[in-house]
């Protein structure tokens, strides 16, 4: 294939603004926002899951508490029952043992119960500590969390802002290239991701591997219009005053 030089020089424009469109691809997969923002969502994660875990067991000890509530209560009425028996007099000395008797146990089973109630009162006490202390890292990843994304935004924009530049000046520079040379260039970038480059002391500017010296003879030997690639990874090799031929 036969190109004018000056049309073949200007691939190194093309291939420089399809370079920074694969770094602006690359950066947009490995961008640093979007790594700290999954790293942020994944702590936003386990901190809602803290806060959940500890409302879980407020809502256990607040059951709990109303239901050691209600046995207290049937307690007092049952020893408030008996003592009203016993105040009201009419019993027999057989019933009167069994209700003193009956008293004596209510009141072990009322303690029992409050020691039980305060035990668990002290611990949801310390549980809706732990719950304001949850809610607290919670809002705070949360709020580090919209701060790292407004950063990713920000950067995918840029990015976008540059990657459409890039797109415009590529389509600048199509217009300058026979559609067969743009076939082999596009075709050669899509399986090796350069499509051409420069010859430049003896080097090949996209596998960067040295040509030997009977290659070198063989393009010196080319007529400059002619199209030549590298040998070793296809590219158009462009060759130039600084190629050194």
């Amino acid at each position: 294939m036969n190109v004018e030089p000056p049309i073949q020089a200007k691939l190194l424009d093309l291939a420089a603004v399809d370079a920074e469109l694969t770094r602006i691809e690359h950066r947009r997969k490995v961008l640093p926002e979007q790594q700290e923002v999954r790293r942020l969502e994944e702590e936003r994660t386990a901190r809602k899951d803290a806060a959940v875990k500890v409302e879980i067991l407020i809502d256990d000890l607040d059951r709990d508490i109303r239901k050691l509530e209600t046995e207290i209560d049937g307690v007092r009425k049952r020893e408030q029952r008996d003592r009203g028996m016993l105040d009201g007099g009419g019993v027999g000395a057989k019933q009167l043992s069994e209700l003193q008797h009956e008293l004596t146990s209510l009141e072990r089973r009322r303690t029992v119960l409050e020691d039980d109630l305060l035990e668990v009162m002290e611990r949801r006490e310390a549980a809706a500590a732990d719950h304001q202390h949850a809610g607290a890292n919670l809002s705070k990843a949360e709020a580090d969390l919209a701060d790292a994304q407004r950063l990713r935004d920000q950067a995918v924009a840029d990015l976008d802002v540059a990657a459409e530049r890039c797109a415009r000046d590529r389509e600048g520079l199509l217009t300058a290239f026979p559609a067969d040379l743009l076939a082999i260039y596009d075709r050669q970038r899509a399986q090796h991701g350069v499509g051409a480059a420069l010859l430049q002391a003896r080097r090949c500017g996209a596998c960067r591997i040295e040509l030997d010296r009977g290659e070198i003879s063989r393009i010196t030997q080319t007529p400059p219009e002619t199209v030549v690639r590298c040998p070793e990874c296809g590219a158009i090799l462009v060759r130039t005053k600084q190629s050194g031929l």
